[in-house]
């Protein structure tokens, strides 16, 4: 199976269908608001580490979460019951990717959040594509999640924790309201047994693709959580 090379001068991707069983389409391209969002749109994101090319994936099956599906623990409504933390959103998003990359995690090595993602999608963040979740205690920011919107989807990309059930905090959070404003799915891409506690499941890449298809509106999430 060939491995496809992006040209620089189109933003064409080959069929998701061709990705290799590890979810490895193509090799290549840059990282532009342009590539990125069409890219997204075709459910493909971009993972690599510093040292390497950029490379695209698009992993099948793909672990997702229906907001309806959304399961918060008893243990976890005790945090909002007492509101033991505060959340906001896109104030901090290079902060909150910049902690992402750093976070120590298990059975990782380095970090694929490096200066070329984080200027990346700062950019996204501020053509209004890409958002952040901040978890507070009082004045210190402990959690934190972000990813891209596009339509009625919510592509999830990382979130941290430096203080216990943070990064969860946050993202309860978003789900809640991603639900208010009638969001079709938020994609978890790969399955952690993390998320699968918050009620995310494994779908095949076809029927996630073909969710995809109905997912036609492109705005500003940013304008609608923050009105």
């Amino acid at each position: 199976m060939p491995v496809y090379w992006l040209e620089s001068d189109s933003l064409s991707f080959p069929p998701v269908e061709r990705a290799f069983p590890d979810g490895l389409l193509a090799v290549g391209g840059d990282l532009s608001i342009n590539r990125l969002l069409v890219a997204y749109s075709q459910g493909i994101f971009p993972w690599f580490n510093p040292q390497d090319p950029i490379l695209w994936w698009s992993p099948d099956p793909r672990l997702v979460l229906f907001p309806k599906n959304l399961h918060v623990a008893k243990s976890m409504r005790v945090y909002f019951n007492r509101q033991l933390y505060q959340v906001t959103f896109n104030r901090h998003f290079e902060k909150v990717m910049q902690t992402c990359g750093e976070i120590s995690r298990k059975n990782q090595e380095g970090s694929w959040i490096h200066d070329d993602m984080i200027e990346a999608y700062s950019e996204l963040h501020r053509a209004g594509y890409a958002h952040s979740v901040e978890v507070w205690d009082k004045d210190q920011l402990v959690g934190g999640v972000y990813g891209v919107a596009l339509g009625k989807v919510f592509f999830g990309e990382s979130m941290f924790a430096l203080k216990p059930n943070a990064s969860k905090f946050g993202f309860i959070s978003l789900v809640k309201i991603l639900a208010e404003l009638d969001f079709t799915v938020i994609d978890c891409q790969q399955e952690t047994a993390h998320l699968q506690s918050l009620g995310a499941e494994s779908i095949s890449r076809d029927s996630f693709t073909e969710i995809l298809k109905t997912n036609k509106e492109l705005y500003s999430f940013e304008k609608l959580i923050l009105q």
